[in-house]
C-alpha cells in the first residue's frame, strides 16, 4: 500500500509507549497496533486528531505517501 504509517516513529521521538498512547487517544491496544503496523484500511479524522494531539505532531508526521513503481 502506498500510504506508510509512521506512528511508531513519532512514538519513539516522544518516548511514548503503545499503552500510554492507547490511553491518551482512547483506542484499544489491538486497534492501535493494527494502525501502527500499517494493516488498517482507514482512519477516522477524530482518531487522527487525537493521535496528533497526544504526540504533538501534524498528520503529515504520521502518514506518508510513497508512489508505487510501475
Amino acid at each position: 500500500m502506498p500510504i506508510i504509517v509512521n506512528v511508531d516513529v513519532m512514538m519513539a521521538k516522544r518516548k511514548m509507549s503503545l499503552n500510554e498512547l492507547s490511553e491518551k487517544v482512547d483506542l484499544t491496544l489491538s486497534n492501535l497496533s493494527i494502525l501502527k503496523t500499517g494493516k488498517a484500511k482507514a482512519i477516522r479524522f477524530s482518531t487522527l486528531e487525537a493521535i496528533c494531539k497526544a504526540l504533538d505532531c501534524q498528520p503529515g508526521d504520521i502518514l506518508e505517501y510513497v508512489a508505487e513503481e510501475k
